[in-house]
């Protein structure tokens, strides 16, 4: 069965277990990619998908990226050590609207390091490109890359907007062809989408998972 790049998405602050539990259902039964949910629920979420081919993925810095990165850090290893094959890690705006992009680096390198003391780890960097101009977001793509990181992701979906194709599209363009570009934030169906992976995503973050589906719209 394909796999689809959907990470099924339960971030909100009063998420229960029995909600956590339903979405690992959704993600196996719809064949999703992973899915994305605060790190208190990394280990439920690795036990109801244990035999599966759904990953777990989880967030970092959630939803501000303005923890220092040593807590980044230690949140980031926390997780990984409760079985969370991805992370999510929120990008520090402040220091991206000041313009100190070496130290915007060295807060997602500090993720990255803990990363790739573990197997097969994918790290994707929350931009919030809502609270970025077009040119921080291409600063922002170049510092990630460099970083060493896996992905550049647009949104939170907890700030004054989500993904749009013009920011994917300008991300796409700056980090190439291979690199890995995520759109998550108010993408809610199937043409909604469509539309990002057009516009150059290869994986989608949206708590309305099913939805996307065609197959899965009623």
């Amino acid at each position: 069965m394909a796999i689809f790049p959907i990470d099924h998405t339960l971030l909100k602050p009063d998420s229960t277990r029995q909600q956590i539990q339903a979405i690992c259902k959704e993600a196996v039964e719809y064949s999703f990619g992973a899915v994305c949910v605060n790190p208190s629920w990394v280990k439920e979420c690795v036990k109801n998908l244990h035999g599966t081919a759904v990953k777990v993925c989880t967030v970092i810095g959630f939803p501000l990226g303005a923890t220092t990165s040593q807590v980044k850090a230690f949140e980031a290893n926390q997780a990984l050590e409760a079985g969370a094959k991805e992370l999510d890690m929120v990008m520090n705006i402040g220091l991206a609207k000041d313009g100190d992009w070496r130290a915007v680096q060295n807060d997602i390198e500090a993720v990255v390091q803990v990363a790739r003391k573990f197997d097969s780890i994918t790290v994707k960097v929350i931009l919030e490109t809502c609270l970025l101009t077009d040119e921080e977001i291409k600063l922002a793509c170049k510092a990630t890359v460099a970083a060493g990181a896996d992905f550049v992701k647009t949104s939170t979906g907890f700030s004054s907007g989500g993904a749009t194709t013009a920011d994917v599209e300008l991300m796409r363009a700056t980090v190439g062809p291979d690199f890995g570009v995520k759109a998550s934030g108010g993408i809610h169906s199937n043409e909604e989408m469509e539309a990002m992976l057009t516009a150059g995503a290869n994986r989608i973050g949206a708590s309305a998972g099913k939805k996307l589906l065609k197959r899965g719209a009623n």
